[in-house]
């Protein structure tokens, strides 16, 4: 006997179990800088349909759902791809890639230690203004 592939199966409830892997899989994935900006350079981040799916995707930021996030920041990069201004940068600009990379690098090694985090922030933390333009850039 043959398994029936997930995708047709006609059990509600393994199509929806399939389909929340499925969506919870490729949320997490934004997490990685380098594929937002590899879905950026196909010009995926420009199809209508693929932005009304993101828009869909913030239910994941609900608290029944986001307590299946592994990865944070993929929150938070499904929450900026939300704006134009930053698919285009993720396009245009392999050092924004690498500025995100580098920041949530700084953000694992230090997490845990509250102290380093607050010392290091002090130096380097940039001003509102700053904040805003990373935000939105």
């Amino acid at each position: 006997m043959s398994e029936t592939p997930l995708t047709t199966t006609s059990d509600p409830k393994t199509a929806n179990r399939a389909r929340f892997e499925l969506e919870l899989e490729f949320v997490q994935a934004l997490a990685n800088p380098f594929y937002i900006h590899s879905l950026a350079q196909q010009n995926i981040l420009e199809q209508p349909t693929f932005i009304n799916f993101l828009k869909y995707l913030l239910y994941w930021k609900e608290k029944d759902y986001a307590r299946f996030i592994h990865y944070p920041h993929a929150l938070h990069h499904l929450e900026l791809l939300q704006h134009a201004e930053f698919r285009t940068i993720m396009k245009k600009d392999e050092l924004f890639r690498e500025y995100l990379h580098q920041k949530q690098f700084d953000h694992w090694r230090t997490w845990r230690d509250p102290a380093h985090l607050n010392a290091s922030n002090a130096a380097t933390d940039p001003g509102p203004e700053e904040k805003d333009l990373v935000m939105m850039n």
